[in-house]
Formats: structure tokens, C-alpha cells, sequence
């Protein structure tokens, strides 16, 4: 594909994505699956073009409004002019280009964008010279973030926003859990090797492996036999803080489409003689059905054919919690939450929650904390985690949940830790922030939760 060729298709791209409520990843794998004449390269350029742009939306938009307020005559964009003017301000301000070269890609010719407008080509002659960071940008734009949020992002990290933003603004690494039932991590690292691709040991996650580059992972054996799974670090360390050992009962209360799932069937290992059976079992709860039976072939590939319940409710409320009181010595709840920890691999998600709707959402937060905490036996775990950086979803959630509730205790993280994950914590108190800044996985919320009576 030519120049011009790629960037018609990111538009093309952006504005489905920007239209819809699929995720980008989602809205991707579809575009291209639909024209599998695209190469590599070319799905490898346009990807990174796309992320780019939802990446660094909002100092976009900001350099767009500046330099367009300045001519008399202009109009605001509609949604494709607006995509169109990003593209061109991130090929100038980010690309190296010069605008005379915006006429040779927007050039009008087939498989290329239209000819650039008047307004495109002042746009472009204006932007040329300019640094993309400029000091009058406010924090939420220089740091590509909900204005909403700022108080709540301050408030977590203070001085060390800017650092924290930073690393949650970069694309992500490619992580791998190892499945135990199907060999250890030294055999999945050299199964990898066989089929050309290098992988490093995680420094936290002892079941985790690295990619160094990139793959296309469905069509190697390693993943369709199962012996490796797509999992960030983080989320394997919160699987492996679980604690879940043979024998026990393991209610995933939020399960969505059963990754973490998988890494507790791991944990329980197998019965000796039947390895497609769990020692134990694990109850995978979620309100949305098809969410679980996509969990249908990950179990067939990871070797795990019992032992997994798959339980859809109605909501956190359903008449099966309360029939189910004390059913477990371990309730994961992985709440939802706003995917703050995640805007490293899902940038289009920043714009997803509202103000109003993060309100809400604390609401079923402490709902669900209430409602999954009756399913835990006493002298069993509640651990309670989220794939967020915020406050007000994390610590305070748990203290509130306290000091409305006896029976239950936190039990000191680093104790924990050292149980289960081993090594050095990277936390002093009794709770888990992982971060991109920090550990260089997503952002993950842990509190361990011991029922006491």
C-alpha cells in the first residue's frame, strides 16, 4: 500500500471506531479480516497510526482549535474533517513531515485520500515548525486524560502525574501466562523459540512470559495447544493472590470471558490420572452470558474440560448469591471499573465513562462488594480488585466496605505476596497499586480480605 493508501484506510478506521462502541482492537480485527489483501506491514503501519491518533487525541484537538480559530472563515469539522485535520497535525507535529508533502498524500487519487481543502492546507502550513507540546496546554491535555478526572488523578499521585501519565500513554508490551496443566515456563519459553519468536521471563509473574516483538499469536501451536494464554502481568498477579489451592471452591464473581479464571485452574492444579480435571472448582459468575461462553474453547485449549461452573446472573443481587452463602473459601471480585489501568492497550476507552456514569458506577461497586462477600466462608478470602488508578474505586471502596460491615479483616499484602507470587512486593502498605510507571504491567488495584466470623 502506498502512503496515501494507509492513511485513507486509518480514516477509515478512526471514524468507524469513533461512531461505534466497539473497541478499537475489536473494530480492527474486523477491518482487516474483511481484506486480507492487506500485508503485515501495511495492517502493522495503519495499527500504529490509529492507536497513535486515539493516543494523543486531545493534544490534537487542541493544536486543530488554536490554529482554526484563527481563520475567519472557518467552520467546526465534522466528524471525518475532524479525523482528516488530526492526521494531518499528528503527520506534521509528530511525523516529520513538511506540508507541501500533505498535497502528495492527500492527492485524490485512487486508494488515496481526497485533495486537502483550502483550510487543510493552512492548517498544515501553520502546524509546520511547532513543537507537539506546548506549556499552555492544561494537564488533561497535555497528559491525555478526562478533564474530569484530574482531581481524582491528583489526588492519587500528586506531583507524579506527569510521570504516571506518561507511561500509561505508551503502547504496552505483549504478555503470556503459562499454563502449569500443559508444562512449565522454561517449555512454553522453548516452544516459542521453535517457532522464531524470543521471549524474556517476566521480572514479577512467575508464569509469565514476554514478547520482545510482535506475533501474531492465534496461528502458533504454543497458544492453540494451550500451553500459553494472552495475559498482562498485573492480571496474572492478581490471579496468583488469589491463592486458590486444590481442593477449594473459587468463585470468580465477575468473570467476563474467563481469563483469570483460567490462571486459578492453573493454581488448583489437576487430579493425578485425570489431567482434564480440576482438583477443586471454580464458579464463574458474570451478568452477561455471552461474555462466558467465550470461555468455551479457551477452556478446551487450555486442557481444562471439568471442574469450571459457569453461573450468569442476574446482577450481583441474583437469588443465587443468597442461596450460596459460605459456598467458598475464595470470592475473586474483579470489579468493573473505569479501565484506567488499561489506557495503555485500550487509549479509545479514556472517553468511555462520564462523570455522571463514574458516580454510578461506585454505586455498583460497593453493591457488588457487599453482595459477592456472603459467598465467602468464614476463614476464607475476599480479594478485591480493579483494572484502575483511582482512589475513589480502590482504597476507598474497601474502607468503606469495612466499616460497614464486621467479619472481615485486610490481610498485609506484602504477607501475601510472599505466599503466593514471591520475591520483593513493589508495596509498603497493607494494599497493591500495580502501575505502567511503576512495574511496567497495566494499572491493577489488590486488597486481600480475610472473613473473621
Amino acid at each position: 500500500m502506498t502512503p496515501g493508501a494507509r492513511i485513507k484506510a486509518s480514516v477509515e478506521l478512526l471514524l468507524e471506531i469513533d461512531q461505534g462502541r466497539q473497541p478499537a482492537d475489536t473494530v480492527m480485527n474486523g477491518y482487516f479480516r474483511s481484506r486480507r489483501y492487506v500485508g503485515s506491514r501495511d495492517r502493522r503501519s495503519i495499527s500504529d497510526m490509529v492507536y497513535n491518533m486515539i493516543r494523543r487525541r486531545s493534544g490534537l484537538d487542541w493544536w486543530i482549535d488554536r490554529v482554526m480559530a484563527s481563520f475567519p472563515t472557518s467552520k467546526p469539522l465534522d466528524g471525518a474533517g475532524r479525523l482528516r485535520a488530526r492526521i494531518i497535525t499528528d503527520l506534521i507535529l509528530n511525523g516529520d513531515h513538511r506540508a507541501a508533502q500533505m498535497s502528495e498524500l492527500f492527492n485524490g487519487n485512487r486508494h488515496c485520500p481526497n485533495l486537502l481543502t483550502a483550510h487543510e492546507r493552512a492548517l498544515a502550513e501553520h502546524l509546520e515548525g511547532q513543537p507537539f507540546d506546548h506549556e499552555e496546554m492544561p494537564a488533561n491535555v497535555a497528559y491525555e486524560f478526562p478533564a474530569w478526572m484530574e482531581p481524582h488523578l491528583m489526588d492519587r499521585w500528586g506531583d507524579d502525574l506527569g510521570r504516571q501519565m506518561q507511561a500509561l500513554n505508551r503502547p504496552a508490551p505483549v504478555d503470556l501466562r503459562v499454563n502449569l496443566i500443559k508444562g512449565t515456563r522454561d517449555e512454553a519459553r522453548s516452544a516459542l523459540t521453535g517457532e522464531g519468536l524470543f521471549a524474556e521471563n517476566t521480572p514479577l509473574s512467575p508464569l509469565g512470559l514476554r514478547l520482545t516483538g510482535r506475533a501474531r499469536l492465534g496461528g502458533l501451536s504454543a497458544f492453540q495447544n494451550g500451553q500459553i494464554d494472552v495475559q498482562d502481568e498485573g492480571s496474572q498477579i492478581l490471579s496468583l493472590l488469589v491463592d486458590a489451592r486444590p481442593g477449594m471452591t473459587v468463585v470468580d464473581f465477575c468473570a467476563g470471558a474467563g481469563g483469570k479464571s483460567l490462571a486459578l485452574a492453573g493454581s488448583m492444579g489437576t487430579t493425578a490420572g485425570k489431567p482434564d480435571n480440576l482438583n477443586g472448582r471454580i464458579i464463574a459468575c458474570d451478568v452477561s452470558n455471552k461474555r462466558l461462553r467465550r470461555m468455551d474453547n479457551r477452556l478446551v485449549r487450555a486442557g481444562i474440560r471439568t471442574g469450571v461452573i459457569r453461573r450468569t446472573l442476574s446482577s450481583e443481587q441474583d437469588r443465587w448469591v443468597d442461596r450460596n452463602k459460605e459456598v467458598a473459601q475464595r470470592v475473586l471480585v474483579d470489579a468493573p471499573c473505569s479501565g484506567s489501568g488499561t489506557w495503555r492497550r485500550n487509549p479509545d476507552q479514556k472517553d468511555q465513562v462520564s462523570a455522571e456514569e463514574f458516580a454510578a458506577l461506585l454505586r455498583r461497586q460497593q453493591s457488588i462488594l457487599e453482595h459477592a462477600a456472603r459467598l465467602v466462608q468464614p476463614g476464607g478470602r475476599l480479594i478485591y480488585a480493579t483494572c484502575a488508578m483511582l482512589s475513589a474505586e480502590n482504597e476507598d471502596q474497601v474502607t468503606r466496605f469495612l466499616n460497614d460491615r464486621d467479619g472481615f479483616r485486610i490481610l498485609p499484602i506484602g504477607e501475601i505476596w510472599g505466599e503466593t507470587v514471591g520475591g520483593d512486593c513493589p508495596a509498603d502498605g497493607p494494599f497493591l497499586q500495580l502501575t505502567p510507571a511503576d512495574t511496567n504491567t497495566d494499572g491493577f488495584f489488590c486488597a486481600v480480605l480475610e472473613r473473621t466470623g
